[in-house]
């Protein structure tokens, strides 16, 4: 039963995973058929990192409630409608309105599984399960690509990862059974729920709140404005730079399927740490005035180095901060997260329109100063907390 659950939760990561990508890789076509700026693509990132923030900060109350299994599934099918929303819309307003139920449903799974596997799984597990986020958000813009080049348009590639989350929400139904176990409900409801500014209080929460912040700032700053990066200041055609951004989620999961065994070795510190110095060697990659390869190169070495940071700083923040106080802390670094999601790319968009987009290393590079340093601040003084066998 154990490893029937860890093969469904396998799965869900997968599902987090495949839409998270798709608007980056799509964006190049939208914002020309919508004939709306470059940079709308913030606005639609910001509203779905809003709806996140929304659902992560009530995930603690919610998994009290009702067992973390109904809310994945829940959750997930939230995200299925809104990516068939996304492939009927006919107008700007109408991917808005469908970026709601997107946020809602992607921010309150996210929080909910992570705390889960922190706490029933060894390190090597979230990063083997974090690269399935890695598989889905490397195979979102392959298929955005393929329907773009078949004819079907980037409204058929959201067509297809919605019928895809839709499965998922099928195989998760039929295992909520797996879910309701005695350990997970008496760890759940034994405290009362810590209010933001308890959880705030906690020593070490704002150096990490900070460092998560800006480690998905920058994941998500280099995600959604990759291909316009490939497309706008390397000359590349929008399906070439479609299919070339997803190197940046290749590396993101070979990465994530490395660390796995990395963390028999290595304290989730050293990975993070690592982690810092591969994605400095892809920026540096990004400023080489060499034609699109070295920035192609650029990509994979940015998504091999942010590999072990998030599943390494959620797995440690039980061993942190307390078992009892994961679930808390984990949601509110989820949504410490989609407030990095939701401020930074609209930011370098406004950068890229006004300025110019071949900034893009520059603010990737500012970002990750922000981050190296929060994180040391955080290390400072305690020992890192040892890995699960």
């Amino acid at each position: 039963m154990t490893s029937l659950l860890l093969a469904v939760i396998y799965l869900s990561f997968i599902s987090l995973g495949l839409p998270d990508s798709l608007l980056g890789s799509a964006w190049p076509t939208i914002y020309q058929q919508f004939q709306v700026p470059v940079s709308y693509a913030g606005i639609l990132s910001a509203i779905i990192a809003v709806g996140t923030i929304v659902s992560s900060l009530q995930c603690d109350r919610l998994i009290r409630r009702f067992s973390a299994g109904v809310i994945t599934a829940v959750s997930v099918a939230a995200t299925a409608l809104a990516l068939f929303g996304f492939s009927i819309s006919s107008s700007f307003w109408m991917l808005c309105l469908w970026a709601v139920p997107y946020g809602l449903g992607a921010g309150c799974v996210d929080a909910a599984l992570n705390n889960y596997v922190a706490l029933h799984y060894a390190s090597r597990h979230m990063s083997w399960l974090h690269c399935m986020w890695g598989v889905g958000a490397s195979i979102g813009p392959v298929i955005m690509g393929l329907a773009l080049t078949g004819g079907k348009g980037w409204t058929g590639g959201y067509r297809y990862i919605a019928l895809l989350q839709t499965v998922l929400v099928v195989i998760l139904a039929l295992s909520l059974r797996l879910w309701a176990k005695p350990d997970q409900q008496s760890e759940t409801h034994q405290n009362a729920p810590l209010s933001l500014r308890e959880i705030i209080a906690i020593p070490g929460a704002k150096a990490i709140l900070t460092a998560f912040f800006c480690y998905c700032a920058l994941e998500q700053t280099c995600a959604l404005w990759a291909s316009s990066y490939l497309t706008l200041h390397h000359g590349l055609s929008a399906e070439q730079a479609a299919s070339w951004a997803s190197l940046f989620f290749f590396g993101i999961t070979a990465g994530r399927a490395a660390s796995g065994f990395l963390t028999m070795r290595f304290s989730d510190t050293q990975l993070i740490r690592l982690g810092q110095a591969v994605i400095l060697a892809g920026i540096f990659c990004l400023f080489l005035p060499f034609g699109s390869r070295p920035a192609q190169i650029g990509l994979v070495l940015v998504g091999l180095g942010c590999a072990p940071i998030y599943p390494c700083v959620i797995h440690s923040t039980p061993a942190t901060f307390g078992a009892e106080r994961s679930q808390a802390l984990i949601g509110v670094q989820m949504a410490s997260a989609y407030v990095g999601t939701c401020l930074m790319p609209p930011l370098f968009g406004l950068i890229a329109n006004h300025i110019s987009i071949g900034l893009y290393p520059v603010f990737l590079l500012a970002i990750l100063a922000v981050m190296a340093v929060s994180y040391h601040r955080l290390t400072t003084g305690r020992k890192a907390p040892a890995n699960e066998a």
